[in-house]
């Protein structure tokens, strides 16, 4: 296989910092279906935990008004305390600084609300300081629809890259053939892919034996008799 690490994301090269996935945060985003920034931003933390990338978490002002961090995102990381902070800006933030350097990664990414600061903010900055920056579009959300394109539309004239949390996923598996992590892909893909999760479903029933209940009671291959 060709070496693309310099071109396509490599897990043992990238971290992840989720920005204030937190109840007055979603409140206020408008123009994104916030239940699918819920999905998409599981489904990039489960894929942190596929491929061991440290994933940071930070809140702002947690306990005087954003609340806590979305409480399904929280349970994926129950030995983590998100870093709190009072920053809009994460970079400013020394605690946030020293975790991501501790990482030993330069490439980063990062999901946050809203797009057009808690994400642009640190985006630019870490981008003025060296760091590679992705942001996951799609676990992101703005104040408007307007304010999420133009946040991405700025970040992409600083050189950030935009992608999506499954191309992310994508990119760390690179090859269907890596055994390690396939089978926690695939359990990530049928949980939070959507239409492609349902197709692996599809598929993956459609390769075992058909199977009926008769009677309500034990299972019987197809063919058999009681």
């Amino acid at each position: 296989m060709r070496n693309y690490q310099n071109v396509l994301l490599d897990p043992e090269k990238t971290a992840v910092l989720i920005v204030d996935h937190q109840p007055q945060m979603y409140f206020g985003v408008q123009g994104s279906c916030r239940s699918m920034i819920e999905n998409n931003v599981l489904g990039l933390a489960k894929a942190c935990k596929a491929f061991d990338v440290p994933c940071i978490l930070t809140t702002v002002a947690a306990k005087t008004f954003s609340g806590y961090m979305y409480s399904k995102l929280q349970e994926l990381y129950p030995e983590s305390v998100p870093i709190d902070r009072t920053f809009i800006n994460c970079w400013e933030d020394e605690n946030l600084k020293n975790a991501v350097k501790q990482t030993g990664k330069k490439n980063i990414v990062i999901a946050g609300l809203w797009t057009e600061a808690c994400v642009l903010f640190p985006a630019l900055t870490m981008t003025h300081d060296g760091y590679k920056i992705y942001v996951a579009a799609d676990a992101c959300g703005g104040a408007s629809e307007d304010a999420h394109d133009m946040a991405i539309q700025r970040m992409v004239q600083a050189g950030v890259s935009p992608c999506t949390w499954m191309q992310i996923m994508l990119e760390w598996q690179r090859d269907w053939n890596n055994k390690d992590t396939y089978d926690k892909v695939m359990t990530i893909v049928k949980d939070h892919g959507g239409a492609y999760g349902l197709g692996v479903e599809y598929s993956e029933s459609m390769l075992k034996p058909a199977t009926y209940y008769i009677n309500n009671t034990q299972p019987q291959t197809a063919g058999s008799s009681k």
